[in-house]
């Protein structure tokens, strides 16, 4: 039997120790206001790979990136006057905002599903804000559960829903008690002209409305994915794109996987590692638009594991 992953008081100790894991690419499961939430290193692709395997059935969702202060968010975010008063009302707290990327975001093209835009939050809890200074990086952290699982509001309900760090889990969970909001933060979009609300949560619309004015609502058939729990549509290359295929047509630049590959072309995974090719995607389809590739042919990927989310994203990618 695997072991489960240790539980730890959100002391000072606990706080330097898991710090440390995120910077060395691990995972950590940490308290918040609103729920639990599974954290990686938010610039490093791989660690948010693998906090969608952890999850279990993934997407390519764009994840909220938790920061510890507005400094933080400035590094990654463009702030307009709208996302100040939101802040300066509701920062820390359970908020996010979705805005342009600043020119020296080094957030991951994994973490924001290859948007322009970056999802960031604050957190309420003294202790979490804490533990993201002591990161010193963006941490992308969805809700520490198997996906399709309700929310996590106190330690054990992550050991229970979570596998144990021998199984690609969270080497740790930072217990801070139950969480006061329980429910996610709510997401508003500022990428728009009109501020977009794209999920409830933890702040009513109301509230948001005195300083923003009428939100938009987001329709999951009409919007880009920006939050987490709306309907995926992610980023698509310019190029015309195969799936499934064993080697590249005439006209074709073939994207490999295992060892299936072609001469000038790209491999996901040589080792046929899918959390290496989940980490490898975005930055392998954006490196071909810039090339002006026309058209892409791809080796076929496992439905499995992270294949299902690897395929999910190659199939809303495919167009005429």
């Amino acid at each position: 039997m695997s072991a489960k992953t240790p539980i730890r008081p959100m002391d000072d100790a606990a706080i330097r120790d898991a710090a440390g894991i995120i910077r060395n690419g691990g995972l950590v499961a940490f308290a918040t206001e609103t729920v639990y939430g599974l954290g990686g290193d938010a610039t490093n692709a791989e660690a948010v790979a693998r906090i969608y395997a952890a999850k279990g059935r993934p997407s390519f969702n764009p994840l909220i990136s938790h920061v510890a202060d507005i400094a933080a968010v400035e590094e990654i975010a463009v702030m307009d006057d709208r996302a100040q008063a939101l802040a300066d009302a509701f920062w820390p707290g359970p908020l996010t905002l979705v805005m342009n990327k600043s020119e020296a975001c080094r957030v991951s093209e994994l973490t924001t599903a290859g948007l322009s835009t970056v999802a960031v939050r604050i957190p309420a809890r003294p202790r979490a804000r804490a533990f993201l200074a002591a990161c010193g990086v963006p941490v992308a952290a969805p809700s520490a559960n198997a996906s399709g699982g309700v929310s996590p509001t106190a330690a054990a309900h992550v050991a229970a829903s979570l596998p144990g760090p021998d199984d690609g889990g969270p080497a740790l969970i930072l217990d801070d008690g139950p969480c006061d909001v329980g429910v996610e933060s709510t997401v508003v979009d500022l990428s728009t002209t009109q501020a977009t609300l794209l999920r409830p949560g933890g702040i009513g619309r109301e509230d948001i409305e005195r300083i923003t004015g009428p939100l938009a609502i987001a329709g999951s058939d009409d919007h880009a994915p920006k939050s987490p729990g709306m309907l995926s549509r992610h980023y698509a290359p310019n190029a015309r794109l195969r799936m499934n295929a064993d080697a590249p047509g005439p006209d074709e630049v073939f994207l490999g996987f295992g060892h299936i590959h072609a001469p000038g072309g790209e491999n996901l995974s040589p080792t046929g590692d899918l959390t290496e090719a989940a980490a490898n995607l975005f930055r392998i389809l954006h490196a071909f638009d810039d090339a002006d590739v026309n058209a892409i042919a791809v080796a076929p990927i496992p439905e499995a594991g992270l294949g299902l989310a690897i395929n999910d994203r190659l199939r809303r990618a495919v167009r005429p």
